[in-house]
């Protein structure tokens, strides 16, 4: 289950994420500023900063099955430049649908200038608070691809979590390959949350 600083970092984390969960809660108005500090420790003693996603679709084949493969996602309450990076594999609300989960890679973060291949169009830079996400499976065209290239740039709020652990089978598993960043701060998390048997037992 991991060393003492591997479980000290994890609360650390989770102290982090239920502040930012309880801020986003008063913002929207689901909670008073007095009710801040005990929605912060209940989240902290009895709150999970995982939780599972079936993939569907193509989109993001080779890197996960097409049907049947579980992710664990690490939450990300308020995502920013600081908490996202470039080649993360992120579940987003879908800007189209928001009921909608898709699941899809950073391939640029705000300021960074982004340039087509076709002469037509015009080169510009991701607006502050904006990233650029596409599907890893090349062969999606551009209209079908449901990323970046047909809805724009997505404001950062649209990410739900971070992906870091996929399961086709109980011997076919392994962590999801995201920045150095990303991996370095998640390992506390899939050190204490992550238990494969779970993730591939159907409810």
């Amino acid at each position: 289950m991991g060393s003492p600083l591997t479980w000290a970092r994890y609360f650390l984390t989770k102290i982090r994420v239920s502040f930012a969960q309880s801020l986003r809660s008063y913002e929207v108005g689901d909670i008073k500023e007095k009710e801040i500090y005990d929605h912060v420790f209940k989240n902290v003693l009895k709150g999970r900063l995982t939780f599972k996603h079936m993939i569907k679709g193509t989109e993001m084949t080779p890197t996960f099955a097409s049907q049947g493969e579980t992710l664990l996602i690490r939450s990300l309450p308020r995502p920013s430049p600081r908490s996202v990076f470039v080649g993360d594999v992120v579940m987003l609300k879908d800007p189209q649908n928001p009921e909608t989960k898709l699941v899809r890679r950073i391939a640029a973060l705000e300021g960074e200038e982004m340039v087509s291949l076709s002469a037509e169009d015009e080169p510009f830079k991701l607006a502050p608070g904006t990233c650029w996400v596409l599907c890893d499976n090349e062969s999606i065209s551009p209209k079908e691809s449901r990323d970046s290239r047909s809805f724009g740039p997505l404001p950062l709020s649209n990410i739900v979590g971070r992906a870091i652990y996929g399961t086709r089978s109980p011997v076919d598993h392994g962590f999801v390959v995201n920045s150095d960043d990303a991996m370095h701060a998640d390992s506390p998390v899939l050190a204490v949350e992550l238990d494969v048997e779970e993730l591939t037992t159907e409810k």
